[in-house]
């Protein structure tokens, strides 16, 4: 499964995150949540979350599972994947972390911003939140760093 999400790891390999904008501006160039590659991805992870093989836990408004430990094959990032259509807990991102949004359903956003790439910088927190509709989030964490913060 690792190799689904290889465009992803690419893209975000090297990337630095302390300027989201311009981080997000690299990652578009790289990989274009908009072009051909991406519509066939999306597809991929679509029915990868239909067969149950990721965001395989929990109950909506986050469902969740982690795809892949950080590694040399995973070029140093966790793989989380994450079903959502409302709030989830209050996180810290030691070192940033790397988001690709995929619309399920109807017109969602997360944290205010639309399907494609979404980026926190390092040090970072936030309740991530996914508003009008239902996303799949791949969460790109280098070195799987986060930390819980709770309420």
């Amino acid at each position: 499964m690792l190799e689904t999400f290889q465009p992803l790891l690419q893209a975000a390999h090297g990337v630095p995150l302390d300027d989201p904008a311009a981080a997000v501006s690299e990652l578009n160039a790289r990989f274009d949540p908009a072009g051909p590659e991406a519509a066939a991805l999306n597809e991929a992870l679509k029915l990868l979350l239909q067969e149950g093989r990721i965001a395989e836990r929990g109950e909506l408004p986050v469902r969740w599972g982690r795809a892949a430990k950080p590694s040399p094959e995973s070029l140093g990032f966790s793989i989380d994947v994450v079903l959502m259509n409302g709030a989830g807990p209050r996180h810290r991102h030691p070192l940033g972390e790397v988001n690709y949004c995929v619309a399920i359903e109807d017109s969602p956003t997360f944290q205010d911003q639309a399907p494609g790439w979404v980026v926190e910088s390092p040090g970072s927190e936030h309740v991530p939140t996914v508003t009008g509709g239902l996303m799949l989030i791949v969460y790109l964490l280098p070195e799987g760093s986060m930390e819980f913060l709770g309420a």
